[in-house]
């Protein structure tokens, strides 16, 4: 997958995440490196669970689900380990 594609799986599957998460943090570039994080994430649950590769592998439904699952795993350990702030 090219760079684009990444860039597109990370935005949607980030925003998704963030919206079901409910992380308050702002800004496009942090929602498309919390996707695309979470598509690494995913993609390794994925391999694990499978024992199949190329869990993303393109902008499809299958290749967010993914990187959806993998960015909500990895918003949830960030909230882990920040605790709770109060504003």
């Amino acid at each position: 997958m090219n760079l684009i594609g990444w860039i597109f799986v990370g935005l949607v599957a980030g925003w998704l995440a963030r919206k079901v998460i409910q992380d308050d943090r702002a800004g496009c570039l942090y929602t498309i490196v919390i996707g695309i994080i979470g598509a690494l994430v995913g993609g390794a649950l994925f391999s694990l669970v499978t024992d199949r590769d190329a869990a993303v592998d393109g902008f499809n439904l299958p290749s967010i689900g993914v990187a959806f699952i993998g960015a909500c795993v990895f918003l949830l350990i960030l909230k882990a380990i920040a605790g709770t702030r109060t504003r």
